[in-house]
């Protein structure tokens, strides 16, 4: 065991922030004045901090085996120190590949998406109205100038978003995933589109077919409960948006998720793919027991996939990349204003949480996702995931159509109509 103390302070020792522990016995290691303090219930807690698994620490933490006192911010500055190495994924092998996709196929059949996602999004309504924007937009805000705050960050990715789209009045729109409508809304509202939404969140439908009703848009904005693969190909869409969603989808349906979105897209129209993706090149979850904490308590069944497989994929089902951007730091500074929006009213987010089940139940929650937002802030700031939006086209096939010849598409193949006017 003292060999283990002397491990675990030579670790403490070179952090970024003092950090003091409070071992199982009650001895204290570290500095009377610490930022961060970790009390430890039993000694398999320490080896797990020696041996620098994160995800298992977190887990410690949620299930109370863990106390922490201390900011999320600076909490995390020590985690970052105290992997030892990167956590991407670098494992190739043949057998751990087919393993994984063994396992995407499995989980992710309609009935089980669903399930998944009303694990997560279906927490409680209120409780994300605590540390998310006014128009509860759960995805990467935009902060095309830094003073921005996260509403108006969060405004300036809607519009980013409608603006590569070229969005015209009109228009038939699909937003898959569309949340609790923060685009679905806006694209109506802003550019006059005839605009669908689907989602599997019960929570979120009743939320957005409430908003339609109250902003008197029946008939031009539609909300449905409803799976991507059970949509409708018979009329086709002129521009396509998935804003979050896919990453639910699963490494062993990525292929037949784009090629649903090439029958549903108009030939000439637009799709905006804008989701997380991985640093590591191969499929698989994050290292240092970080992707196994986030499958159980935040996201099960979610999927992260390199850019370079999801360029793959929607080059085989003959959707036409024409611009790709990430947003990578733009996420880490979105997740830490949730953070600390989150923070500043845990006390209100307990209370909120605790009319949806059991105290002890909605405490584990509220552990879970302080912890959630504030890695996820950290593992993107790293660069150990990123965030794409990748802007694609269904060519026509008509070599006159568009601005250029060749085209093929009203994508004009220049980018200032992005950008113009801001």
């Amino acid at each position: 065991m003292d060999t283990l103390i002397r491990k675990i302070e030579a670790q403490l020792s070179g952090l970024p922030v003092p950090v003091a522990l409070q071992l199982p016995a009650g001895e204290r290691v570290g500095p009377a004045k610490a930022a961060v303090t970790l009390a430890f219930r039993d000694w398999s807690g320490l080896a797990t901090l020696a041996a620098g698994q994160i995800g298992r620490l977190a887990e410690d933490f949620v299930e109370s085996r863990v106390q922490l006192e201390g900011q999320m911010r600076d909490l995390m500055a020590v985690a970052a120190r105290l992997l030892p190495g990167t956590p991407v994924s670098s494992d190739t092998g043949w057998w751990t590949q087919m393993l994984r996709r063994a396992k995407s196929v499995a989980h992710h059949s309609p009935h089980k998406d669903a399930q998944q996602v009303q694990f997560h999004y279906d927490v409680s309504d209120d409780f994300y109205a605590l540390w998310l924007d006014p128009r509860r937009v759960y995805s990467c805000a935009y902060y095309r100038d830094a003073s921005l705050s996260l509403a108006q960050a969060q405004e300036a990715k809607l519009d980013h978003i409608c603006r590569k789209l070229m969005l015209e009045p009109g228009e038939r729109f699909l937003d898959i995933g569309a949340g609790w409508g923060g685009l679905l809304l806006w694209a109506a509202e802003h550019y006059g589109v005839s605009a669908t939404g689907i989602t599997l969140s019960k929570n979120q439908h009743a939320y957005v077919q409430r908003l339609i009703e109250e902003k008197r848009l029946q008939g031009r904005v539609r909300m449905e409960l409803r799976d991507y693969r059970e949509l409708d190909e018979s009329e086709g869409f002129d521009k396509i948006a998935s804003v979050g969603m896919f990453e639910h989808v699963g490494q062993a349906n990525m292929a037949a998720y784009f090629g649903k979105i090439h029958r549903l897209l108009k030939p000439g129209g637009l799709v905006m793919n804008h989701g997380i993706t991985s640093g590591g090149v191969q499929p698989g979850q994050m290292g240092a027991g970080m992707g196994e904490f986030i499958e159980k308590y935040i996201f099960p069944g979610g999927e992260l996939l390199h850019i370079s497989h999801v360029l793959r994929d929607m080059a085989q089902a003959q959707l036409e990349m024409v611009d790709t951007e990430n947003l990578r730091p733009h996420y880490a500074r979105t997740l830490w204003a949730w953070s600390d929006g989150l923070e500043a009213r845990l006390g209100e987010a307990q209370r909120v949480l605790a009319t949806t089940g059991h105290a002890d139940g909605a405490a584990k929650i509220l552990r879970a996702y302080r912890l959630y937002l504030a890695g996820c802030a950290m593992v993107f700031e790293q660069g150990w995931i990123a965030l794409h939006q990748i802007l694609a086209t269904r060519p026509d096939g008509q070599l006159q159509t568009g601005t250029l010849p060749g085209a093929q598409s009203a994508y004009p193949f220049r980018r200032e109509y992005m950008y113009g006017g801001r």
